[in-house]
């Protein structure tokens, strides 16, 4: 009948207009209706009354579909010729997304009354997915015309195929995730990307759980480091989120594990109670101690606790039952004792900070023997930019291996104020090296401030600095060079001044 009709057109002054479909109508009635586009033939030069003239001269009968159209009252024109209106492969093959025109297969797209009935050509979908290509072609290809996908979300899917038929991309925040595991799971990488990248430019501290969860679930590294990034920089923001309580156990321990969170440990310690009573919760327990304790498992054991100070740790840890008696005597005896007792809990600091690990060293030769009594270390320095000490290089022991106690802060001057301050020791192996010493937190320093360094040692006779310099210069990265000024500080400081003595190096960020 098409060929028939073709061939009177060609020999025959034919329709002045006719209404084409185009495809992407309503997931529900995916059929020819679609949205209409004019197409006029060149050449057509008749008025209406002529073309109803040659109309009726028409020696073919009208279509059975027609004629009903008709008594309808609904003018509907064959579809004749269609692809003359598309000028590019593109637009031909988009008009057929969601077009029941050729389709060869179609889909059954969720469950129960969200079902949707979706046409489809298996030619387009084995040509963008190697999945599809399996489906149809393979070795155990279908030959079901009608194939269910209870699995898969209707307006993913319909995502999905727009994507294959038409390169066009159509994600929004609802359906982002679930077209991503569309894509996934059909093998399908661009999408995927665009999918990511749509998330990436979403990301926030309040669904930076949320989305981490999600990149892990789908085996997505990139999108899952700009997660944890994002949580590094905002901790606070991102445990306060509701998204938080939502996370499975790895991910909680994934982020526990991690030396950049920026946040104080007795504030992310409130937040880990939060998620085991959410837990306890899903899992139909009653939120009690010993279940919040169970819930855990070994969360609890990444929770820093020596990072807490003794009062932190007695207002919240020591009264919320979730450690054992004996762990809690332990904590007691790690604040406050010296030596101090071997604890189960990591006691290395988080530093949130970004860049380069940089040091000074102050001194240009070593000596032996310097000798503590109680007395505190101190040496006095300013800065020309804003930096971020996280720590200070000590000389050890003349005397071999050994283990010191030592107590380090830094003090604004002018204003008495300690700043930052951490009771721990470090162990020497008897070289004149330095030891690393760190703080629980960064300690921000601004440019042009007096701020005295201390340190309060226990322990043997240790080698010492010579030769001290006044102004230290270092090239910390982009910008101006990071210079120091020391001073001696005023008093007793055990010996120590610009010229010799203990803390030969600060270490610090930009």
């Amino acid at each position: 009948l098409l060929r028939s009709s073709l061939d009177h057109r060609l020999h025959t002054p034919a329709v002045g207009r006719c209404r084409m479909a185009t495809g992407g109508g309503a997931p529900a009635a995916p059929h020819l209706e679609g949205h209409a586009s004019n197409y006029t033939q060149p050449g057509a030069a008749m008025n209406a009354a002529a073309a109803n003239s040659a109309a009726s001269a028409a020696v073919l009968p009208a279509p059975p579909a027609a004629a009903a159209a008709a008594a309808g009252g609904l003018h509907r024109e064959p579809m004749y010729n269609w692809q003359a209106t598309k000028s590019s492969l593109k637009e031909r093959f988009a008009f057929l997304f969601n077009n029941e025109l050729l389709s060869d297969v179609r889909f059954v797209v969720g469950k129960g009354r969200q079902a949707q009935r979706i046409p489809a050509h298996k030619f387009v979908l084995a040509a963008g997915s190697a999945v599809f290509d399996a489906m149809f072609n393979g070795g155990m290809a279908t030959t079901s015309a009608e194939i269910e996908l209870p699995d898969v979300e209707p307006a993913a899917f319909l995502s999905l195929l727009r994507f294959l038929y038409s390169d066009e991309i159509h994600i929004g925040p609802e359906t982002v995730m679930t077209t991503l595991y569309t894509a996934k799971k059909y093998a399908v990488p661009a999408l995927e990307g665009h999918c990511v990248e749509f998330l990436t430019k979403h990301l926030r501290a309040d669904n930076a759980f949320m989305l981490l969860t999600q990149a892990r679930l789908f085996d997505e590294p990139q999108l899952a480091s700009l997660c944890l990034d994002t949580i590094d920089k905002s901790t606070a923001d991102a445990v306060n989120a509701e998204g938080f309580t939502d996370i499975d156990l790895d991910t909680l321990c994934a982020v526990l594990e991690r030396d950049t969170l920026g946040i104080r440990e007795s504030r992310l310690f409130g937040a880990v109670v939060r998620w085991s009573e959410a837990e306890c919760f899903r899992q139909q327990l009653p939120i009690t101690a010993e279940n919040k304790q169970k819930v855990l498992g070994k969360a609890l054991t990444l929770i820093r606790f020596p990072l807490m100070t003794v009062e932190e740790f007695a207002a919240g840890p020591a009264q919320s039952g979730i450690l054992f008696d004996r762990e809690v005597v332990n904590l007691f005896l790690h604040f406050t004792v010296n030596p101090k007792p071997r604890v189960e809990y990591n006691d290395r600091p988080r530093c949130s900070l970004r860049g380069k690990e940089c040091s000074i060293s102050r001194f240009q030769q070593v000596e032996s023997r310097w000798g503590y009594s109680g007395t505190s270390d101190r040496i006095r320095f300013n800065v020309n930019r804003r930096i971020s000490v996280v720590g200070f290089g000590l000389y050890g022991s003349i005397h071999g291996p050994n283990d010191y106690q030592v107590n380090i802060q830094i003090i604004e001057s002018d204003k008495s104020q300690t700043l930052g301050q951490n009771d721990t020791g470090f162990s020497c192996d008897g070289t004149a090296s330095t030891f690393r010493v760190m703080f629980k937190e960064p300690v921000e320093i601004l440019p042009n401030v007096s701020y005295t360094a201390c340190a309060t040692l226990k322990g043997p006779d240790s080698h010492y600095g010579t030769k001290g310099l006044k102004k230290v210069s270092h090239e910390s990265g982009p910008g101006p060079k990071t210079t120091f000024f020391f001073f001696s500080s005023p008093g007793n400081n055990n010996g120590t001044s610009v010229e010799d003595g203990q803390i030969p190096e600060i270490i610090y960020y930009i």
